[in-house]
């Protein structure tokens, strides 16, 4: 319908992608679409594999789960990242009936995770702490009127025509809501 102006591909309203700019998809809210810095991936992923062999696809899956299902990284991310780690002889893949490759760490890979275990862990915490910070139980009522917010928006501009009159006082309202909110985060 609308994808990527705050609809999402079955046509449902994102608010999140609408009002952020993004939203999920592509990474997310994260520095410029991408959730992690340069390398970390790799990290993650043996990570991943140190707790069992997954395919690809599981790989993926995993991190949404643990991001609450904000954040799922792209197959041309991960397959990637997983022949590098093969590349390196950190990982392992076997054929399993139907073509599909199932990964594995290896004993290199198991030494190269544990030399950068601080760097693992340093990861791992941003990714909890980024989770929590967005997602998390403080910030959810934001989230919950931030949506309202959204539907209300919709519900007036979007599913009537409104007239100017109505469509300045909705400015007004959005412009004095966003002035106080500028004024929270001014605040020490």
């Amino acid at each position: 319908m609308w994808a990527g102006r705050g609809f999402d591909w079955r046509g449902e309203q994102n608010f999140g992608a609408f009002f952020f700019g993004g939203g999920r998809g592509r990474g997310g809210p994260w520095r410029a679409g991408r959730m992690f810095e340069q390398g970390d991936l790799k990290f993650v992923i043996l990570q991943l594999l140190a707790e069992k062999p997954r395919h690809g696809y599981d790989v993926i899956k995993a991190l949404e789960e643990r991001s609450g299902g904000r954040y799922a990284p792209s197959p041309g991310t991960v397959y990637p990242t997983l022949t590098l780690l093969e590349e390196m002889g950190f990982a392992v893949a076997t054929a399993e009936e139907g073509g599909k490759r199932v990964y594995a760490i290896t004993d290199e890979g198991r030494a190269y995770l544990e030399a950068n275990r601080s760097t693992v862990d340093e990861v791992l915490d941003r990714l909890s702490e980024l989770g929590a910070s967005i997602f998390g139980d403080a910030v959810r009522p934001a989230h919950e009127a931030m949506g309202a917010l959204g539907r209300e928006y919709a519900r007036l501009i979007w599913r009537r025509s409104p007239d100017s009159e109505l469509a300045t006082k909705v400015a007004e309202v959005l412009q004095r809501a966003a002035r106080e909110l500028a004024d929270l985060g001014a605040k020490p």
